[in-house]
């Protein structure tokens, strides 16, 4: 499996806009793009190669919510870029990592996503991004 670079860091928020006003005032990163996946709101905020994504869970059934309730706000997960999203879970999968998607689903931008279970990566949620061709 190549792993081209950390695509982006997901941090969990409770309020989207605080957190941007945040980033913005104090580190002068400004939000690349704001989108909305399922119940979840998301703002993209590049930082050299990589990406801050912040999350805001939009309800009760919210993954997000769920996470803050029980985690609190903070790191989420660490999203790696690569090349080949299929045959690095099938990789993995042959390595005995246990997946929490068997197979990719779209997520942000556009890219082809999956997330490995944590129990096989040291209590840390990863998630796998093959971006969308215009990226």
């Amino acid at each position: 499996m190549k792993i081209k670079r950390v695509e982006h860091i997901a941090i969990a928020v409770d309020s989207l806009k605080q957190s941007m006003d945040l980033l913005q005032n104090t580190f002068g990163i400004k939000v690349e793009y704001e989108e909305q996946i399922g119940q979840t709101r998301l703002a993209m905020l590049p930082v050299g190669e990589t990406y801050l994504e912040l999350l805001e869970g939009q309800g009760p059934e919210s993954g997000v919510t769920t996470w803050i309730k029980e985690k609190g706000t903070g790191l989420f997960h660490i999203c790696f870029e690569v090349e080949d999203i299929d045959g690095a879970l099938a990789e993995l999968k042959a390595k005995g990592v246990r997946l929490r998607d068997e197979t990719p689903r779209i997520g942000h931008g556009g890219a082809r996503i999956a997330f490995i279970d944590p129990a096989s990566t040291g209590n840390v949620l990863i998630e796998l991004a093959e971006l969308a061709p215009e990226h």
